[in-house]
């Protein structure tokens, strides 16, 4: 099964232009934010501190605005009732 889960982008990594740190269910997890950022100028960078986004295999696929990701991060706290593999995923910050 492939999932993507919301995350909240909080901080800028230093080293990596074209990385940030978002929180995934509590964790905070190194993202690649390339496919939602062009990341040439520091404000554009800047301006994802705060957003929310849809994190697969630790890309930030799109961005999402704050209701939908609470949706969805809902939804896949229901669905870890009958989904071992959304159980795991959301334990653990990423499914294998």
């Amino acid at each position: 099964m492939c999932i993507g889960i919301p995350g909240q982008i909080v901080a800028l990594h230093e080293q990596q232009p074209d990385h940030a740190w978002a929180e995934v269910c509590g964790l905070r997890r190194e993202v690649n934010i390339r496919l939602v950022c062009e990341c040439t100028h520091d404000g554009e960078r800047e301006a994802l501190i705060g957003s929310w986004v849809l994190i697969h295999v630790g890309f930030a696929l799109s961005k999402l605005d704050e209701q939908e990701a609470l949706d969805t991060l809902a939804a896949l706290h229901a669905m870890e009732e009958v989904e071992a593999d959304v159980a795991l995923f959301l334990a653990a910050g990423e499914a294998r």
